[in-house]
């Protein structure tokens, strides 16, 4: 039913069509009346009718002026003007305020009836036809967001490839091109059990989540993969802005995250890759973060409260150290290792506490995160994982646990050994294709992964661990000895060696030489000859002193 608001400055009129039409069963609600415009006014933004009848000539504020605010101030009312002057300037007048109707007086109240549902239907026709607008755009927007949801879960899951993904991001006005890429993976849960407050709660996380990492300088992207938990694809210019946006979503981020909201927030955060084909790659890593993050930290709750439930119970390992070994020491260090931890194992009750369980745990899920991290490990980790808990439960002893960790370790160095076994040749392959495109001012680590076939961040973890150094040293120093060889075997300027070599910039070139070698190319050549001609001046002297 639409509301109707009357304006005149004559009583009798506005008692006239106020009486003399019941307005509930024609379909209106008869809302108000006021004798001039300016009383008008106040009036009508406080009902807020849906149509408004007025005068023409009253004193004060004349209905012209008083359709004039209105339709600035609330376009949707339909306006309706009565006049007792048949004269042309007055119609030109309301058709420039926009008026519906104009009607001149006495009318009866058949003719307002007429106006009325007239008018009522050009209201009902136009709220349809905004209605259907809304939901046409929403429905577009909707779409939109599936649609850029699916091309970031097809990115991720490795289902697209990257000319047709570039090519649905074009379309969906989605910036998806970037110099560096990596993806984290998020999982809320709430601690309220009460669904309402676990979904509002859960929410207002995400969005707090979501609005401190566009605070930093990266772009994200993210997609919804289930309730609780959010893809993201994080895009950066440069490697260091990624790897700083994650260590503030692993240390920073999450802390705020968990003490603001009654949550808890698991997360997994993937490789940094070059290019958009790595994104799978950053993705999976991700996932097995995300794994491994979610049972260390359940295990280490387990073992605060097996901790604090026994008595006298202090023995705490040193953890960090038992992860940098396993990372960065050697095998035959592994027994000065144990015997720092022997005091610790030996003030642990074995036998009527779970607390030396989750201890030992504790070690054990750490050691199957580096191996799968490193690709040591060749089995499943769940298959491994129960395997080694079978052994966990039989310790009751001090000496026991020791021997336990000092089997844990050497089923470590032993996936180690075949690793490294098993990546000779893939290594081997990839130095290959390095000696062989060296040259190449685009030679990237994509490129050498895609040869191998194997993904960059699995190739630069192999080559750090096996060759001891990085792909980037490898391949700096690859080049180098090659300009050495040039320098001393062709006339060749360093500016020419240079682009042979791989670097398009001869002053860049010139500068990683003398930084790499201690001299500069002409010093090195200059040196190198010498020291052959010394050679072979010796060598002719003692041939002639033969001869003699």
């Amino acid at each position: 039913m639409k509301k109707i608001m009357l304006v005149d400055d004559e009583i009798l009129v506005r008692e006239s069509i106020r009486d003399c039409i019941n307005w509930e069963k024609e379909g209106f609600i008869y809302c108000g009346d006021a004798s001039d415009g300016e009383v008008a006014l106040p009036l009508i933004e406080q009902l807020e009718p849906d149509i408004l009848i007025t005068d023409i000539k009253m004193p004060f504020m004349n209905g012209i002026e008083l359709s004039e605010i209105v339709r600035t101030r609330m376009p949707d009312i339909k306006i309706i003007i009565l006049s007792g002057h048949d004269e042309f300037e007055y119609a030109r007048a309301a058709l420039r305020v926009g008026a519906m109707e104009y009607c001149l007086k006495p009318v009866s109240a058949a003719d307002i009836i007429r106006l009325l549902q007239e008018t009522s239907k050009v209201i009902d026709r136009e709220r349809l036809e905004r209605e259907q607008r809304q939901l046409l755009l929403q429905l577009q927007s909707d779409y939109a967001v599936k649609t850029q949801h699916k091309l970031l879960n097809d990115l991720c899951c490795g289902l697209i490839a990257t000319a047709e993904a570039m090519h649905t991001a074009a379309l969906l006005n989605v910036a998806l091109y970037a110099k560096h890429y990596v993806v984290a993976v998020t999982d809320f849960r709430c601690h309220d059990g009460r669904a309402r407050l676990v979904a509002d709660k859960l929410q207002e996380a995400e969005q707090f989540l979501s609005s401190e990492l566009s605070r930093l300088p990266i772009e994200p992207l993210s997609y919804k993969r289930s309730h609780t938990e959010t893809v993201w694809l994080l895009k950066g210019q440069t490697a260091p802005q990624l790897e700083e946006a994650l260590h503030y979503l692993q240390a920073g981020l999450k802390n705020q995250i968990e003490k603001l909201f009654p949550c808890t927030l698991a997360l997994g955060t993937g490789s940094i890759q070059e290019r958009l084909q790595g994104v799978h790659a950053s993705y999976l890593d991700a996932e097995d973060d995300k794994h491994w993050r979610r049972l260390s930290q359940h295990n280490r709750l387990a073992l605060f409260q097996a901790a604090s439930s026994a008595q006298g119970q202090s023995a705490w390992p040193d953890r960090q150290r038992f992860i940098d070994f396993l990372k960065l020491g050697a095998e035959h260090e592994s027994a000065g290792l144990l015997s720092s931890l022997a005091d610790s194992l030996r003030s642990v009750d074995w036998r009527d506490s779970f607390y030396g369980y989750y201890l030992l745990n504790d070690y054990t899920i750490e050691v199957l995160k580096t191996a799968h991290e490193l690709h040591f490990a060749s089995a499943s980790p769940a298959e491994t994982m129960e395997q080694f808990e079978q052994k966990m439960n039989k310790v009751r002893s001090a000496d026991e646990a020791r021997a336990y960790l000092q089997w844990l370790l050497s089923q470590y160095w032993q996936w180690r050994s075949d690793a490294s076994d098993k990546y000779t040749e893939m290594l081997e392959q990839a130095k290959s294709y390095i000696a062989k495109n060296y040259g190449n001012d685009q030679l990237t680590l994509q490129d050498v992964a895609d040869h191998v076939m194997v993904s960059p961040s699995h190739l630069s973890k192999v080559f750090s661990q096996e060759c001891g150094q990085t792909f980037i040293e490898f391949l700096t120093q690859t080049r180098i000895r090659k300009a050495k060889e040039l320098l001393l075997s062709t006339s060749s300027k360093s500016y020419e060696i240079a682009h042979r070599v791989g670097y398009n910039d001869a002053h860049y070139f010139s500068n990683l030489f003398k930084r790499i070698t201690g001299i500069t190319t002409t010093q090195y050549r200059k040196q190198q000859l010498l020291g052959n001609g010394s050679v072979l001046q010796a060598q002719g002297a003692m041939h002639e002193n033969g001869k003699h």
